[in-house]
This record gives structure tokens, C-alpha cells and sequence, in this order.
């Protein structure tokens, strides 16, 4: 039996707690205070059992004694998951000759078989709790705590990020749209996740939601109140260049508006980090903003740049800005205040952010993050727009400046496919004629672009 039904999830939950009860009593330990042996103990038994009513109730128990170890115990469970639930060296060796041998169906399925690790069924089986998989997220992000120092823990997060990939695969998930009429549990956590430009206030969020804007975000059946990540939308007539008048301007429903601006996406849960949402995100609310507004005729993002600031400050200090290094002290927080003139400014860092975004790489791709997102997807690269952004976290990570990529439906196709299997950028000719001109260094007069 499948307990589906919420009502036996219920039953099912209550006998977990009280059996979860009954075991920190019966071994002589506080229950507020487990230690790593307990789960150690719990998982062993997990793993043995075959009864569904007892796994369930096992998995449960579980979950709530991880939920109460200290930090320390934490790592103890994690290492004995890494280093003594892998899979059998014995079995797989076994298993590796027994393909070579005779390579074929039957083989395959035995060597896949063995190369499958026991903490992936335990992961598994962990889920079978009743509102098992936020506390499955909680694992993963003390786990993602751990990793830094802990290196030999990369195994278990593997076998974590595989079973979340099949978990939160594309056809369980559930795109909504989020307005002001969403429940207040769920609006309140667009306010907590939003992670690009803060919401300040209810009445900030209710700006974002207005007639003019839209909103959008996947659910999970697994956590059907809590957003995976979501997606706001202003719609408007022509390229926005300023994140500052969308978010803050006033309410205008342009009849006339022909363009969906992307300003901000948000991944919402930690524990799915390494798991892409964006990307089909974008895709359907493309099509649902098509269907609703016929008269859309572009798609684009106002997209910031996190990693230009650095990258300017960086090549200062090891002096290999192209152009030379004119700007001053760029990691001071007083920068650019004393540097040059605004119009000499403006045209310098211009060409410089074009530099930076076609030319500037990791390996084959683009060195700054979000291009690196929005070209993999197929966009363009549009236009840089000059104190797109001039908040502090703006200025402190871009120098204010901000990115229009768009998405064009006919050649969305071939410019993912130049992209991934050559590196070329799609982008507009301006944009390669100002990274052109960033060696030349500082503009002989006032220029604008």
C-alpha cells in the first residue's frame, strides 16, 4: 500500500513520533540529546527492513533524530554514510569482470546493480517519511556546511544531488502564478528568498505584483507551499535599462507594452543547490506570457553583472586592465568618487564591461555567472545599460552596471548550440565594438555609449 492518502500520512506520522518517543526512553538518553549511534542504529534497521508500515515509522524516526544531533555528531553520520555505505568493492569488481566477460544486457543490469551504493537506497528509503523531504533538505544543507572541510564527504552529496535530480525532475514540477491574491504564507516567502533585489515591505511586494508586473514560480508536490524558485516579470514598452523604475516606479499598464522584462530570479532551497530550475523556467513563463499578451514581441532580462567589480579590481592590482589601469583604487569604497570625470567614466567602464562579458573567460565560457546562465539558454547579449543598478550592492558588485540579454524565439536554437559546442557569444554589434575599444584605454574626449 501506498499511503497516499493524507489521511493514513497522518496515522503514519503520529505512530512515527510516538515510536520516535518510546526509543529515546528505552535507550536511557534523553531524547532531546541523541548521539550519532542512534541514527547509525536506525539506519542499519532501515535498511534491513522490508515491512512499508515499518519503514515509514523507521524513516521518520530517523529524520526527527537527525534533526536533534549537535553539529558534531552531524559529521559523524555523514562520514559513516561516506565511508561505509558505498558500494561493495568485492560485488562491483565482481560485477566489472563479469561484463567483460560477457558484455549484454544481464551483465549491464548486474554491474549497474553493484555500482549502486546502500546510502542512495537509504536516501531513498528516508523519503518515504511522511513530510520527509524538507528535512532531506535539511540534510543536504548541513551536508553542503560540511563539504569545504570535509572533502571525503563528495561521495554522499553525489549520491544526494542524483536521487534530487530524479526527485525534482522537470515533470513533477508545478509552475504557478504567484499574485497578490497567493495565500500570505506563500508571499511571505518571496519577501525571505528573494535574493537579487531585496523586498523591503509588504507594500514593496505589492508593487511587484501590480497589473503591470508578473510573477511566477515551480512547486513541488513534496513541498507544496514552498517555492523552488520564482521569477519576476515587468512588462513595459522597449528595453528596460534601470532596475531602480521597475522596481519603483509607478503602476503603468501600457496597452501598447510589447516587452516582458526578466528582473530577477531566485532559487529558493538550499538543499537543491546544483539542481537547474532557471533555465525551464524561463521557457514556460515565455510561452504563458505569450498566450496571455499576444502583443509581446520581445522576451529580455535586466540582469546584473555579480563578478564585473571584482574583475575590475583584480586586473588593477595585477595590472593587466586592457587599456591600462587608469581607475584608481577600485577595491576603496570611496571608488570612483575621485577617479575621473562621468561622461570619461561612463564610456571607460562601458567598454570594459563589454570586454569583460565577451572576452573575459573560464575555459571556453564566460567568466561572470549570470552570462554564462542566460547564454547557455540561448539568449543575446543585448546592451549594458550604465547605473542600471547604483544601490550599494550594485555599485559593490557591478559598478552599477546591468544587462539586457533577449531571448529571441527563432534563433534561441542556434545560439545555445554556438554556444555550448563552440563558446561564441551571441551578441548585438555594438556590444563587440565597445569590447574592441577597451584596450585603447581611456577616451581621448567625452563620449556616451
Amino acid at each position: 500500500m501506498k499511503f497516499r492518502n493524507a489521511f493514513w500520512q497522518g496515522i503514519m506520522a503520529g505512530l512515527a513520533r510516538a515510536r520516535g518517543g518510546l526509543l529515546g526512553r528505552a535507550r536511557g538518553r534523553p531524547a532531546e540529546l541523541p548521539a550519532a549511534d542512534d541514527l547509525l542504529d536506525a539506519c542499519r534497521t532501515l535498511l534491513r527492513t522490508r515491512g512499508e508500515a515499518s519503514v515509514v515509522t523507521l524513516a521518520r524516526d530517523a529524520l526527527d533524530t537527525f534533526g536533534r544531533l549537535a553539529a558534531g555528531e552531524r559529521r559523524k553520520f555523514f562520514e559513516f554514510l561516506a565511508r561505509d555505505l558505498g558500494p561493495d568493492p568485492k560485488a562491483l569488481d565482481a560485477a566489472i569482470t563479469g561484463y567483460r566477460d560477457a558484455p549484454g544486457p544481464e551483465t549491464a543490469a548486474a554491474l549497474a546493480r553493484a555500482a549502486e551504493s546502500p546510502r542512495r537506497e537509504l536516501l531513498g528509503l528516508l523519503n518515504t517519511a511522511p513530510n520527509g523531504m524538507p528535512d532531506l533538505l535539511a540534510i543536504r544543507e548541513a551536508l553542503l556546511d560540511a563539504l569545504p572541510d570535509q572533502q571525503a564527504l563528495q561521495p554522499l552529496d553525489d549520491d544526494f544531488l542524483y536521487l534530487l535530480r530524479a526527485w525534482f525532475n522537470r515533470g513533477f514540477l508545478d509552475l504557478r502564478r504567484i499574485d497578490w491574491h497567493t495565500p500570505a504564507f506563500v508571499l511571505e516567502k518571496l519577501i525571505d528568498y528573494e535574493a537579487v533585489h531585496e523586498i523591503r515591505d509588504w507594500e514593496d511586494l505589492q508593487r511587484r505584483l501590480a497589473t503591470d508586473r508578473r510573477c511566477f514560480g515551480f512547486f513541488h508536490p513534496s513541498l507544496p507551499d514552498e517555492p523552488l524558485i520564482f521569477v519576476e516579470v515587468a512588462i513595459c514598452r522597449g528595453l528596460a535599462g534601470s532596475v531602480r523604475d521597475l522596481i519603483f516606479g509607478e503602476v503603468d499598464t501600457d496597452p501598447e507594452a510589447d516587452t516582458a522584462i526578466f528582473y530577477s530570479i531566485s532559487n529558493c532551497q538550499r538543499g537543491l543547490q546544483g539542481i537547474s530550475f532557471g533555465d525551464f523556467l524561463i521557457k514556460q513563463v515565455v510561452h504563458e506570457l505569450a498566450a496571455e499578451m499576444p502583443g509581446l514581441r520581445r522576451f529580455a532580462t535586466l540582469s546584473p553583472v555579480p563578478g564585473f567589480r571584482a574583475w575590475l579590481a583584480g586586473s588593477s592590482r595585477d595590472d593587466r586592465l586592457p587599456g591600462g589601469n587608469d581607475l584608481g583604487d577600485v577595491e576603496s569604497p570611496e571608488w570612483p568618487a575621485a577617479t575621473a570625470t562621468g561622461d570619461e567614466l561612463q564610456a571607460r567602464l562601458m567598454r570594459l564591461c563589454a570586454h569583460y562579458l565577451l572576452r573575459e573567460k573560464r575555459g571556453r565560457l564566460p567568466l561572470d555567472p549570470v552570462a554564462r546562465f542566460h547564454l547557455r539558454n540561448g539568449a543575446r547579449l543585448e546592451r549594458i545599460n550604465w547605473m542600471g543598478d547604483p544601490s550599494p550592492s550594485g555599485l559593490a558588485q557591478a559598478a552599477g552596471m546591468m544587462v539586457n540579454y533577449v531571448y529571441d524565439e527563432a534563433q534561441v536554437v542556434a545560439n545555445h548550440e554556438a554556444f555550448v559546442n563552440d563558446g561564441r557569444i551571441a551578441h548585438a554589434a555594438r556590444i563587440g565594438r565597445l569590447a574592441d575599444e577597451a584596450a585603447a584605454g581611456p577616451p581621448a574626449k567625452s563620449a556616451a555609449s
